[in-house]
């Protein structure tokens, strides 16, 4: 069996989890934040990326951190194009770890109009597509955000998804589709009800041969998207924990049959640089734990 099917059936077919490790330019200042590096700490772009990219490493290369308890790890580009041990990142996720690498490709969102936020002109995503087959990306993943149950917004952003979906899965990959409906949304479930109608009917017009992934917010009504988990036309539903507590977060996805977690924060939620390997290590073990108890409803 090649190495993109064992991908595919470990997505498809194993108890477990997704990592979220794919801040961005925008989002790293306040992941090295919370794992304790002030902003002072570094001077420029570069060493900004080292740093979490030590972070990302030092999880990564935890033996807490295995594809028994993990499906997937999500990347940012320059986590991609970096080594662990001596290894490409992908290479080390897969061939060491048994963890499926998977990309972010969005580079990130518009300005918000019609109560969401559509992604960015994906100007260079053919070349970042190119670049991942040659390091071994299996899918890859793209957020846009919701921020108002406006059907006309929703409508643009499922879309958009769909439409670059379609191109990402025609290059070789499965795309993770997040349109991501902000935890402060004062109107959550309702959106939540229009995007999931607009989704299924996006997923029944699908190509036959098409698979995706979706990665949703927790939602308000528990199994609002059991429809989309036993869709033929997806591989996986996946949850974000969007704001959430690592705490809150498992409570609301453990009442959700059928889909687990694609948590960032909410995975790293206690680590902190100045923890011995003893101490680092067991924390991100027992978050590991809740998350892939929490996955298993």
């Amino acid at each position: 069996m090649s190495a993109r099917d064992q991908q595919l059936s470990k997505m498809r077919d194993a108890d477990g989890f997704v990592a979220a490790l794919d801040q961005s330019g925008g989002s790293t200042p306040k992941a090295l934040r919370l794992y304790g590096i002030p902003e002072d700490s570094w001077s420029g772009e570069d060493q900004m990326f080292d740093l979490v990219h030590q972070m990302r490493s030092r999880i990564i290369t935890s033996p807490a951190f295995t594809g028994e308890r993990i499906l997937a790890a999500i990347l940012f580009e320059n986590t991609m194009e970096r080594t662990i041990d001596g290894r490409s990142t992908s290479d080390y996720l897969w061939n060491v770890k048994q963890i499926v690498p998977v990309l972010k490709v969005d580079q990130g969102l518009d300005a918000e109009a019609d109560g969401v936020r559509l992604m960015k002109p994906m100007t260079r995503l053919d070349a970042l597509l190119d670049r991942g087959e040659k390091h071994g990306i299996f899918g890859t993943k793209m957020r846009s955000v919701i921020s108002q149950a406006n059907e006309k917004g929703i409508e643009a952003i499922a879309d958009q998804q769909f439409e670059i979906g379609r191109h990402i899965a025609s290059c070789g990959f499965v795309p993770i589709l997040e349109p991501e409906v902000d935890i402060h949304c004062p109107d959550k479930a309702e959106a939540e009800r229009m995007l999931e109608s607009a989704i299924v009917r996006r997923l029944d017009a699908l190509p036959a041969d098409d698979l995706v992934m979706l990665k949703l917010t927790l939602p308000e009504q528990d199994d609002l998207y059991r429809s989309c988990i036993e869709h033929p036309k997806v591989l996986r539903v996946v949850a974000l924990s969007g704001g959430y507590t690592r705490a809150e977060a498992n409570q609301r996805l453990a009442r959700q049959h059928g889909m687990v977690a694609s948590f960032s924060r909410a995975l790293s939620e206690g680590l902190s640089a100045n923890q011995s390997d003893e101490d680092f290590n067991r924390t991100l073990d027992g978050a590991i734990e809740s998350i892939f108890e929490a996955s298993k409803t």
